[in-house]
């Protein structure tokens, strides 16, 4: 007779050798008490259960590591942690390069004007260094520009210094022009690819020591190839330069303006290791329909069964946003990839060792033709750079703790602005370029000029500054730059209202009483100097109250002061004198010793710190 097999009772929370050992020997004393009963650590049988035990264990061992090198936080191999921040959009850096800013000089030749009878400089004669131009240091370090460099435009984010060199006659003759320009310790270093028949996502692979990064990759037609963060990116940031004639102060404040542009040439770029980056390009053939590769709202539709009593098959937004290729591959073309090197601890040069322009004739340019064959060869003759201050910034890549962190900030932030912090770093953080916006404030949406803000809408409040270091408010090209580079990162329900900040215009008079064994001057001049720091624009926010106790705490403390009598606050207004247009009610606004913003976001400046703060020493 048939007997019905007992159900085994099987454990799965064993996880080490131990655990495993005593689990058999648990099992066979319960399953088959008479068929084996020697458990001493020298029985056959104990040798098969500890081998057992043994398999689970590095078994246990390897699922569970497999486990962990899954997860940012806790993954340990290398290989690993570069694949997990990849993943999660964030691209590890190999070499930190070292950067400085570097001082152009040119001169120019003075004009003169018979209408008004003043010389001016001649800009016709103004020079441009192109963007990518390699710089030469002492010791065989290389630097490289990012920017353009125009000596035409000055703006208040790249000013032109202009002073008299040269006088004849008691006129000018000469001018001497002086701009800044960043440039970061790298070399420039060319190979070219090969590419026949179309393959679907081709890659190629660059290796070299100190890889930094690619800077443009060209193929034998001359189109350029464009660098996105994954092949399904078929929108990137463009600039072109600014010479709107509508909006006068463009020019002279924003010297590009940014775009976005669909590319059917892209790639995308990882590290494979220390030493070599991968290039991967699309699956899309060169000869695909423009629709095929950018989509087209006609394509909507495109996919479903055309019966009408299909009417329950869902429409696929995909057959509208996707194009199925993510980018094209390059076909029967040679491409020309400059990527740079460099970096390191040995690019943290000192001051003034940067002296030559690598391929000047080629580099630098003058923005205008058909000049005078003379005067364009002493221009040219004149440029001079230096470096007057220090590199630094130069080491080592990542380490792999540093990705580990970055990628945890990268999975928080997922490129999108959410929170009005997100924004308001967006904002912050708009290449300079497209003109700077020093300060950003987000406010909460309220009834203004007789409309209600829906949920969705955002106040995003902005302020910029003038060539003097001065708040001012933001032009019509600024925040339309400023839309289009937040448009990338806002999510689709959000709409953003871009609006100026007030500016409040503040003078501060303090009395005091100094110990006798002090002089009253130095005194005087260290607490204006103390006011000074506390009121330095680069410390205060938009909405930022002023508390007096603060005020009267530091002076206090200044060296030499017996007591503070007293510290006024007035409000300085009035465009013709310098200042902002608002006037506002500072006492007013004082509650508790607290000087209060005005409801609609606005910031406190003391414009000119020179004039408007002063001190009195009284007696006691």
């Amino acid at each position: 007779m048939a007997t019905t097999p007992t159900k085994r009772d099987i454990k799965y929370i064993n996880k080490d050798f131990s655990q495993f050992r005593e689990q058999l020997i648990n099992y066979a004393q319960t399953y088959f008490p008479q068929t084996y009963t020697d458990f001493s650590d020298t029985s056959p049988g104990m040798m098969f259960m500890e081998q057992a035990a043994y398999v689970g264990d590095v078994l246990s061992f390897y699922l569970d590591n497999q486990f962990q090198e899954n997860f940012i936080q806790y993954a340990r191999q290398s290989n690993n942690i570069f694949e997990l921040a990849y993943m999660f959009g964030y691209k590890p850096k190999i070499s930190s390069c070292a950067t400085t800013t570097l001082e152009v000089y040119q001169e120019l030749p003075s004009k003169f004007d018979s209408g008004t009878g003043t010389y001016s400089p001649d800009f016709d004669y103004a020079l441009e260094i192109l963007p990518n131009t390699q710089f030469n240091a002492v010791g065989g370090i290389t630097f490289i520009s990012e920017d353009t460099l125009d000596f035409s435009i000055s703006s208040s984010q790249d000013p032109t210094e202009i002073t008299i060199s040269q006088v004849l006659g008691g006129n000018p003759q000469y001018y001497l022009l002086k701009k800044q320009l960043r440039v970061i310790s790298s070399k420039m270093n060319t190979t070219t690819f090969q590419f026949n028949q179309p393959e679907e996502f081709p890659t190629v692979d660059i290796s070299s020591a100190n890889l930094v990064g690619i800077l443009d990759v060209i193929d034998s037609d001359g189109n350029e190839w464009s660098e996105v963060d994954h092949l399904g990116q078929e929108m990137v940031f463009d600039s072109i330069k600014n010479t709107n004639p509508n909006d006068p102060n463009s020019d002279k404040d924003i010297p590009y303006l940014l775009r976005l542009k669909k590319v059917q040439n892209r790639f995308s770029t990882r590290f494979r290791n220390s030493s070599t980056l991968q290039l991967q390009f699309g699956v899309g053939s060169p000869s695909n329909t423009t629709e095929e590769i950018i989509p087209n709202p006609n394509n909507v539709g495109i996919g479903l069964p055309f019966i009408k009593n299909k009417l329950t098959t869902a429409y696929s937004p995909t057959n509208f946003l996707f194009t199925g290729t993510y980018g094209i591959a390059p076909s029967n073309t040679t491409l020309t990839v400059r990527y740079l090197t460099g970096g390191g601890v040995e690019s943290n040069i000192s001051a003034n060792t940067i002296s030559t322009i690598e391929n000047i004739n080629t580099s630098v340019k003058f923005i205008k033709y058909n000049l005078s064959n003379t005067t364009s060869n002493y221009i040219f003759n004149s440029l001079r750079i230096t470096n007057p201050q220090a590199a630094v910034g130069g080491g080592g890549g990542d380490t792999l703790e540093e990705i580990r962190q970055n990628t945890m900030m990268m999975i928080a932030s997922q490129k999108r602005a959410v929170t009005s912090d997100d924004y308001l770093i967006r904002a912050l953080s708009m290449p300079s370029n497209y003109g700077s916006i020093y300060k950003a404030h987000i406010d909460t949406p309220k009834v203004r000029d007789n409309q209600v803000s829906t949920i969705e809408t955002l106040n995003l409040f902005i302020l910029s500054r003038n060539s003097t270091g001065a708040l001012t408010y933001a032009n019509k090209t600024l925040k339309n730059n400023l839309r289009t580079y937040l448009s990338q990162y806002r999510i689709i329900g959000d709409n953003i209202e871009i609006r100026d900040a007030f500016i409040i215009n503040i003078s501060i008079n303090f009395e005091i009483i100094v110990l006798p064994e002090f002089n009253n001057q130095e005194v005087l001049l260290n607490c204006i100097n103390k006011l000074k720091n506390h009121f330095s624009l680069d410390k205060w926010q938009i909405n930022q109250p002023i508390l007096m106790r603060d005020l009267y705490v530091m002076l206090d403390k200044c060296k030499g002061v017996q007591t503070v009598k007293d510290i006024h606050i007035m409000n300085k207004a009035g465009t013709t004198s310098g200042y902002s247009a608002y006037a506002y009610d500072i006492e007013g606004a004082t509650k508790n010793h607290v000087v209060y913003p005005s409801l609609d976001p606005s910031i406190f400046e003391i414009r000119y710190p020179d004039t408007d703060i002063k001190g009195q020493v009284v007696p006691l």
